[in-house]
């Protein structure tokens, strides 16, 4: 499987992975003190909904576009706010053609005293990234695997804030890898909020990686799942989900408000479904 941002941008997954992204940083934001960001798969900050790449797969027809067409229920819709507010400041025009990836996202949503430290390792990718925050004093673009910051950017020097680990699963074992970059960022900085983002294609994979993570010992380990149909042979996505480690205390409950109304509208011929439990608790 090959999930390059560009290619993605805006899907389905897209959607559940950045509302997740967006109430963590609103979370961060209610206390003054300053926050750091490491986006350690940050890909290019901004897409074209109509390059040659998006278009090729026309994936975020059925996510971004379908849900701000057709909107949320009043509840949902408040704490989907400050996610639609910066796609829409992409689009003054009205017209939905770009779409921001989570450097973008969270950037525009830091106050003053916050930073970014966004890496990409791509070549490509990397030098479109610096160019989209030339200039921007409050975000760092470094053109390195973003496994090896793991071990060489934590603890931030703020001592609060999010590292999002949104790896693009070209290879195989990334699986693996997520289990050993957590164990190593939270030995580094056990009171972070870790995201790490993975494909729901092969159920039997993902529940192997579930029970890697719970057998670290760490606590405080969140799942949160959402599926648009039902499992295929030969497999291929149909779901997605983010493990959230420290999560927010109000974040469970959010998603509860979000995950209904958001697996009726994403889901193919309601066959989705979504799941928010507990890996490891306190």
């Amino acid at each position: 499987m090959n999930y390059r941002h560009a290619f993605h941008a805006g899907n389905f997954a897209d959607v559940v992975k950045h509302l997740i992204l967006v109430r963590i940083l609103d979370y961060l934001k209610r206390k003054p003190a300053a926050f750091r960001v490491l986006d350690t798969h940050a890909g290019v900050g901004l897409y074209d909904l109509e390059g040659d790449q998006a278009e090729r797969t026309g994936e975020w027809l059925e996510g971004i576009a379908r849900l701000v067409q057709t909107g949320l229920p009043p509840a949902a819709a408040e704490l989907a706010k400050p996610y639609l507010d910066v796609v829409k400041a992409q689009n003054p025009d009205g017209q939905l053609r770009f779409y921001p990836g989570s450097p973008l996202i969270t950037r525009s949503l830091l106050r003053d005293q916050d930073r970014l430290f966004a890496l990409e390792l791509h070549p490509a990718d990397a030098a479109a990234l610096h160019e989209n925050f030339a200039g921007d004093f409050q975000t760092r673009v470094t053109h390195l695997d973003g496994w090896a910051a793991l071990g060489t950017h934590l603890p931030p020097k703020e001592k609060r804030g999010l590292v999002l680990i949104d790896p693009p699963f070209e290879e195989k074992g990334e699986f693996t890898r997520m289990v050993a970059g957590l164990g190593k960022g939270h030995r580094r900085w056990p009171g972070g909020i870790f995201a790490f983002w993975y494909p729901i294609k092969e159920p039997s994979e993902v529940e192997s990686f579930v029970a890697d993570l719970k057998a670290t010992g760490i606590p405080k380990i969140l799942r949160i799942e959402l599926t648009i149909r039902a499992p295929s042979t030969p497999a291929r996505l149909f779901g997605t989900g983010m493990i959230v480690v420290n999560p927010p205390y109000a974040l469970e409950e959010e998603m509860k408000t979000l995950l209904p109304p958001l697996s009726a509208l994403l889901a193919e011929e309601g066959r989705g479904g979504f799941k928010i439990d507990w890996v490891a608790g306190e």
